[in-house]
């Protein structure tokens, strides 16, 4: 039997502290379902017809983590997110020198959340991209100063992608 979202809440309530992965791991649910059951002032669900608009947006935002998590491993890639352009079926991630390549199936993106949900007691933003059957792809976190302050202009654009999405 699958967790209802209210068990899903109860779950992240008892435990504050616990990633969304952890908490589909611990509860036998998908990423995507843990996300979609965070309160609304934590996450909203950017239109997927806007995908390609994003991604073309994320390089002029500046240093930002992207991670990627693939069977327990954790990889992270602070730096600016790369322009991509289509071909070959996938979306290719284009770095000038060194930097995050890479190719995304897009056509298999079933979600994208904007998510803002603190992490380790510290006020935290990202946007996370979705299989089809609700496995993160990867993530990409906003930057930071050298104080661990988040960049305000970031937050800006962020906040401005839930206002859009929001109204959609």
């Amino acid at each position: 039997m699958q967790p209802s979202n209210d068990m899903i809440r109860q779950y992240l309530d008892d435990n504050p502290n616990a990633m969304p992965s952890q908490a589909a791991i611990e509860l036998g649910v998908s990423e995507l379902a843990v996300v979609l059951a965070l309160p609304e002032a934590q996450v909203s669900q950017f239109p997927l017809s806007d995908k390609d608009e994003l991604l073309s947006c994320l390089p002029h935002w500046g240093r930002m983590t992207t991670i990627i998590a693939v069977s327990g491993s954790v990889f992270e890639f602070k730096g600016e997110f790369p322009q991509g352009k289509y071909a070959y079926g996938y979306y290719n991630l284009i770095t000038e020198d060194d930097g995050l390549h890479g190719h995304l199936k897009l056509d298999s993106l079933g979600a994208i959340s904007l998510v803002s949900r603190p992490f380790r007691g510290k006020e935290s933003h990202s946007i996370n991209f979705f299989g089809s059957e609700g496995e993160m792809i990867f993530k990409v976190y906003l930057g930071r100063d050298s104080n661990r302050v988040l960049l305000p202009d970031q937050v800006a654009r962020f906040n401005a992608l839930k206002e859009r999405s929001l109204a959609a």
